[in-house]
């Protein structure tokens, strides 16, 4: 399988060779040239097999240019009841992501169970092992430059601390995640490890990473890849729990599916398009956003309208307060028939501080025949959402669930069942939790305490100079 950018003007490559780039060199993001299909007779095999085996059986796919005992091998290494567990005794964790079920056709498919507490462990774990098999056969070295909005940052460290020859340059805006993010992150003392909050919001440091992505001059210097969601590494490897999810909440492959979906950058759901597009019967896919709506907006009037970051609010579920979603793009490329001049048009209005509208357009057809839906949260729906939660049915979700689950019971069409997407466990977001409940989350035994620790970490303006030094004195080259 090779893969093509949504801007249409970089050469085709194959997974591995995207794997450790990033970013396409005509500043699009990688899809592959067509979605494999997964027939019906693939689903009837694939309903029972394990995390594992399905990982496999969906990657094989994708990376097929990885021979089938190494991917096989990486993958079993990656998803095992071990990593997944976190000492906790109170879920199926053989099954890697559980099904939690609050009553009849309502469910949250747990995804947060990994070493740092949330749903982007599913995906990093795999790429710090796919990273560290590609840079051994090709016996070279890797300088990771990512941009965070809280579960990414750690994630992304804790996949690739002591890993061979990778460096982590890691952005964080500074002071605005919590507590426990932040210690998560800073507390790391490996000498890989970089970690670096910016003075600004999310998209300030995403914008600075996609910059140095684009001076292709210094990122072959220096050897720079990524591993934020534009990285299809990533966006691949959570295709498979939405195959996992459906399998555990239906009995049989005629049945639909609404997933609901906490959304900041577009990547997770945009791996729920891509498994249904390759044949997962999902009826519909249910958008939530915080009070950073221009996903939501998107969706209900068809204007996406990035609103720059003096429009950021900093909300109670940080890792959604985004404007501009990185990962839209892969959305839009399907959106639009595919055609790289039209998304190279429409992006050139948004990195220009400007928007685009289909609305008025056969694109707003289109897109309303891919059952999407969307809706926004404040923090008083949010508050509620947990309040209910733990009052019905003793259950404690972070508040990015909560704004997945308020948003979805609210917009999935009758008699689907609902599956929403777990995106950490409480004890990321201690001090919303204990407004809302009046008590603290439990943590698992060996996080107790992490806020105390010591912490590194670089202070630094948005300028994209300073951080080009930066990595610059700490890359030999």
């Amino acid at each position: 399988m090779k893969y093509i950018s949504t801007r249409g003007n970089a050469p085709a490559r194959t997974f591995t060779e995207i794997l450790l780039g990033g970013l396409a060199p005509d500043g699009g993001l990688y899809l592959p040239e067509a979605y494999p299909q997964v027939t019906r007779a693939e689903l009837d095999a694939w309903r029972n097999l394990s995390y594992a085996d399905l990982a496999f059986a969906v990657l094989s796919k994708f990376a097929t240019d990885i021979p089938a005992a190494d991917l096989q091998a990486i993958i079993a290494r990656t998803y095992t009841e071990k990593v997944y567990s976190n000492g906790r005794e109170d879920s199926d964790f053989t099954q890697i992501t559980p099904l939690r079920t609050l009553e009849p056709g309502v469910h949250i498919l747990e995804l947060s169970n990994g070493p740092t507490l949330a749903f982007k462990d599913m995906a990093m774990q795999l790429l710090g092992n796919l990273f560290e098999y590609a840079l051994d056969k090709q016996h070279a070295e890797l300088n990771i430059l990512g941009a965070t909005s809280g579960d990414t940052g750690s994630a992304a460290e804790y996949a690739m601390r002591g890993k061979r020859g990778i460096r982590v340059f890691m952005l964080s805006p500074n002071g605005k995640m919590s507590a426990f993010q932040r210690a998560q992150m800073y507390s790391l003392q490996d000498e890989n490890i970089h970690n670096i909050a910016i003075n600004g919001f999310f998209d300030d440091a995403q914008d600075m990473v996609k910059a140095v992505s684009n001076d292709h001059a210094y990122k072959a210097a220096h050897k720079i890849g990524t591993v934020n969601s534009i990285n299809w590494g990533r966006v691949s490897a959570q295709i498979v729990y939405y195959f996992k999810g459906y399998f555990a909440a239906t009995k049989s492959n005629d049945e639909q599916v609404a997933f609901s979906v906490p959304s900041g950058n577009f990547g997770n759901i945009c791996a729920g398009h891509i498994a249904r597009m390759m044949g997962l019967p999902i009826g519909q896919l249910i958008l939530a956003t915080n009070e950073n709506d221009v996903l939501d907006e998107f969706f209900r009037t068809g204007s996406y309208r990035p609103r720059g970051t003096d429009h950021t609010y900093q909300t109670s579920s940080p890792s959604m307060d985004i404007s501009k979603a990185s990962n839209f793009e892969r959305f839009v490329y399907d959106l639009v028939g595919r055609d790289g001049a039209k998304v190279r048009e429409f992006w050139s209005r948004v990195d220009a501080g400007g928007a685009f509208d289909i609305k008025d357009s056969d694109y707003w057809d289109e897109l309303l025949r891919y059952n999407f839906a969307s809706g926004k949260s404040s923090h008083y729906d949010r508050l509620k959402t947990i309040r209910e939660l733990w009052e019905e049915y003793g259950v404690m979700v972070d508040p990015h669930t909560a704004d997945g689950l308020k948003v979805g019971l609210e917009q999935r069409r009758p008699g689907l069942p609902l599956i929403c997407l777990e995106t950490a466990l409480p004890a990321k977001f201690e001090e919303t939790i204990v407004e809302a409940l009046g008590r603290k989350p439990e943590r698992p035994v060996a996080l107790e305490g992490i806020e105390n620790l010591p912490q590194k970490v670089e202070v630094m303006d948005a300028d994209v100079a300073t951080l080009k030094a930066f990595i610059s004195a700490h890359v030999p080259i």
